[in-house]
């Protein structure tokens, strides 16, 4: 309870956006039209709570008349005019009908609104990629982006919407019925002193008891659902992993490891299912319990004025209802605790997974800066480059690489020749100094290529639309990349990530990099999969198909050096710091 000013300016922060967005009139209006038929059914029910009370009235007097007409016909009681049960019915259910479908469309409306945001911010300024080098990712909140970003919004804007359009229900219900419940209530007499209105008094005492002993026992149900998110995800992603890994997994004999890796992390979603459980066990104990006393409570509290002949039989029904309506109203907090507790946990997930994105973008203008440069080279000035962990890989180094000249880089594994390709990339942010780059177009090619969802087609045109080139050339860089049974499959579409070898996946990427015709060409081991001829003549075909195109490739194999006429070596010092080589194609080998 200490936390919830904060936690509630949190759920606001995350709320406000849409409905000032420039989706803020829809938005406001479905709002508004959901609100008035929810209004419109607390209405409802505080007519038919005197429609009622006149029907048990009636039968109360065996008035046979008034018992038809009530049920069939419009007509005149001593409360006012009364509409029969079926129109009575008939309105409800199309006002229920409409307050849902309404409802769920705004729902759907603003969970896209906000997808799209979330999506947009994850992605701009790669914060994406500088939040998954954070080394305790759960700690931060930035763990499980794809549950956070799928499960967690839709559940705000649902459990958002729910509490508080019932929230909003129940004020309005409790005001309605309480003016009922107080003028047939009556005044009772305690210990000589007359008390006006007693059993408002009595429903407020209940429900504040009822609601303090529910916050007892239910409040450690937040953590608990706040963990259960994460594990459930974590071990959803576990499943993808295997999914996306089958084959490697089956090559190393690997299912009884797998298995255990698995059953470990499904023993943490079981167990605290079970710690859930044990808590929502003695949370429900106490609320069913509440509520089955709180049916027959009424009746018993009002039960004196009826047999005194104060109360007709009508009158002690409404008296029963309206201490139900106005007990229930004071006893949202305790009936929705459950789902409270759920919501809060959602809420802080989101709030600490935005934050960790408003700081990632905050930051992207930090460390290695990216600027641009003259249109003949890439250079590097004074460039430091770090691990998270503040490991230098690479300290204070100038380097140009000049337009036209081929370069290939070489060292040792783990060396940080990677590292160096995402810091002129401008993907790295740990370290300082600048780098230049032209305004021309650049293709990184990593070692394991990305294949992403989708036709074949969209898949050697990535990161361009699959209309940016037509079917001829699409078919003639596959041939030329040594792919031409795919020739044929362009709109096929299927799991290429997992249909094709690593071998056939970097093809492809250099597939893609004839079709882009790029100005600058970073191999990171690109052909690796390859065997030393596949790898020879793929090299020369990017040598004859993009003569414009400068080549800065990371090898390990000399065969490489001979399509370069540079050659840097990354080398370590004592110190573990490295430093970059310049040699002569054949002067070193351009194996580390």
């Amino acid at each position: 309870m200490r936390g919830l000013g904060p936690f509630l300016r949190d759920a606001w922060r995350l709320a406000r956006p849409y409905y000032v967005s420039e989706q803020k009139w829809s938005a406001w209006g479905l709002l508004l039209v959901v609100v008035a038929l929810n209004l419109l059914i607390v209405g409802m029910g505080v007519v038919f709570s005197f429609w009622n009370r006149a029907l048990f009235n009636s039968l109360q007097e065996k008035d046979w008349e008034a018992f038809v007409q009530l049920l069939f016909l419009y007509r005149h009681t001593e409360f006012g005019f009364m509409p029969g049960f079926c129109e009575f019915a008939a309105l409800f259910v199309v006002v229920a009908v409409y307050r849902t479908y309404l409802t769920q469309w705004l729902e759907i409306r603003w969970r896209a609104w906000m997808t799209t945001r979330f999506l947009d911010e994850w992605l701009a300024d790669r914060a994406y990629y500088r939040i998954s080098l954070t080394t305790d990712r759960a700690a931060i909140g930035t763990d499980n982006p794809d549950q956070r970003i799928a499960e967690d919004l839709r559940d705000f804007v649902a459990n958002t919407l729910s509490l508080g359009l019932d929230l909003l229900s129940n004020v309005v219900s409790l005001f309605s019925y309480l003016g009922i419940l107080w003028s047939l209530s009556g005044a009772l007499t305690v210990f000589g002193i007359s008390v006006p209105g007693y059993m408002v008094w009595v429903a407020l005492i209940y429900s504040v008891i009822g609601t303090y002993l529910t916050h007892l026992v239910g409040r450690k149900l937040v953590p608990l659902r706040f963990r259960q998110q994460r594990v459930e995800a974590d071990f959803r992603y576990a499943l993808v992993r295997l999914r996306e890994n089958m084959e490697g997994v089956a090559l190393y004999n690997g299912e009884a490891e797998e298995k255990t890796g698995l059953g470990h992390r499904f023993t943490q979603v079981i167990g605290n299912w079970w710690a859930i459980m044990r808590r929502t066990k003695l949370l429900n104990s106490l609320i069913n319990g509440y509520n089955q006393v709180a049916n027959v409570f009424p009746l018993v509290v009002a039960a004196p004025r009826y047999f005194s002949g104060a109360l007709q039989l009508g009158g002690l029904m409404q008296t029963a209802d309206a201490f139900g309506q106005v007990q229930g109203s004071m006893s949202w907090f305790l009936n929705s605790y459950a789902v409270l507790a759920q919501w809060r946990a959602i809420v802080e997930r989101l709030t600490t997974f935005h934050r960790a994105i408003v700081l990632a973008r905050a930051a992207a203008g930090e460390g290695l800066t990216t600027t641009a440069g003259p249109a003949d080279a890439i250079a590097l000035h004074d460039v430091t480059i770090e691990l998270p962990n503040g490991a230098k890989l690479l300290q204070d180094a100038d380097l140009t690489f000049a337009r036209g000249t081929s370069v290939v880089v070489s060292g040792s594994s783990g060396s940080g020749k990677s590292t160096l390709f995402r810091a002129i990339a401008g993907i790295w942010p740990f370290g300082s100094g600048q780098v230049q780059r032209p305004a021309e177009r650049v293709l990184f090619l990593p070692q394991r290529a990305y294949i992403p969802l989708g036709s074949l087609r969209h898949v050697v045109c990535y990161p361009n639309p699959a209309t940016a080139h037509g079917k001829d050339e699409i078919k003639q860089a596959l041939v030329e990349a040594g792919l031409p049974e795919l020739a044929d499959h362009l709109d096929d579409d299927e799991n290429w990530a997992q249909r094709l070898s690593g071998g056939e996946q970097q093809r492809l990427a250099l597939a893609r990099a004839l079709l882009a015709k790029p100005d600058w060409l970073f191999l990171d081991e690109a052909t690796a999969s390859l065997d030393p001829e596949a790898e020879a003549h793929l090299y020369r075909t990017l040598k004859e198909r993009l003569p414009g195109t400068t080549l800065v490739s990371i090898a390990h194999r000399p065969s490489v050096a001979a399509f370069h006429e540079r050659h840097l070596v990354f080398e370590r010092e004592p110190d573990h710091v490295g430093r970059l080589v310049p040699f002569n194609v054949g002067a070193a080998p351009a194996v580390g």
